[in-house]
């Protein structure tokens, strides 16, 4: 048995990457649902997770639905306790805490003005004033944060705890937007980006379907402004490299090629999520490099 979790569109659900990320950046296994939001697709897969209403919702290996990513988190800290979760220093911990309750409650004219999409970066939104003070409880909140738990790593609390998984989307909001912070909070922006799991997770948002038109938005834009893939492009036929896919080991039927070589996936979306960042995936760097 497994857990199962229920998520929107990878490119522009922040609630469901906050979720996604308390397991894959963590290391605990699951089994993903997608469905498309704005579509009957989300009501009818959580009719199988009641009460489940909202992505995300899991399910955990003994059957217990539990919607809503705050309530997620704690209980994978709580069937997980070496996973790391919450910092195990008890003052880190409350920071930690109190920085997640307040990004899943709080920050509504940041979420309204910006909602997270992670197939575009603008030059500027001319973001009004209370956005601007959203972002300057951000700075105040995070700076907090570093200098009460005496942190010398790129996060708030000390190694990555849920409390950075819950602003990985305001960090994506501030890349999107070209929001106006300052150094500290714009380290702290470039450590998301760069971050693996984060990574990978964008990566299967620029090619999990169409654009979303409620995002769309007439800002200039400007290129992702986090690390720059490795260049690469799908192509027709099925001669490769390698002789199975590196994530299912099932038999070859699409080819991405970079760099003058040939490597095969089992569909189309292992492929198509390898070439949007092909560093961002362990065993296909292993592949690359053998």
């Amino acid at each position: 048995m497994t857990y199962d979790l229920v998520i929107g569109d990878r490119g522009y659900s922040s609630w469901s990457l906050r979720g996604w990320l308390c397991f894959d950046a963590f290391g605990v296994p699951v089994k993903v649902h997608t469905a498309r939001l704005y579509t009957d697709e989300l009501a009818t897969l959580l009719r199988d997770f009641v009460p489940g209403r909202t992505a995300p919702t899991m399910r955990t290996p003994d059957g217990v639905v539990v919607p809503e990513t705050i309530a997620i988190a704690e209980e994978l800290a709580s069937r997980h306790p070496g996973a790391g979760h919450w910092p195990r220093d008890p003052k880190a911990r409350a920071v930690a805490r109190a920085l997640a309750a307040e990004m899943h409650s709080g920050f509504s004219a940041l979420r309204s003005h910006s909602p997270m999409n992670l197939r575009v970066s603008y030059a500027d939104c001319t973001p009004p004033p209370e956005v601007l003070a959203d972002l300057k409880r951000l700075e105040l909140i995070w700076s907090y944060a570093r200098r009460e738990t005496n942190t010398r790593t790129p996060w708030l609390c000390g190694d990555y705890s849920v409390a950075d998984a819950f602003l990985a989307p305001v960090a994506a909001r501030i890349a999107g937007y070209n929001l106006p912070v300052g150094p500290d909070a714009m380290a702290y922006v470039a450590a998301h980006l760069s971050h693996p799991s984060f990574r990978r997770w964008r990566a299967m948002g620029l090619v999990d379907g169409a654009d979303q038109e409620t995002y769309r938005r007439d800002y200039p834009r400007r290129p992702w402004p986090g690390p720059v893939p490795l260049s690469a492009r799908a192509v027709e036929g099925s001669d490769a490299e390698n002789a199975t896919c590196p994530y299912s080991g099932d038999a070859i039927t699409h080819v991405l090629e970079t760099d003058g070589r040939r490597f095969g996936f089992c569909n189309a979306f292992c492929r198509d999520k390898t070439v949007a960042d092909p560093e961002a995936w362990p065993e296909f760097v292993a592949l690359l490099r053998a």
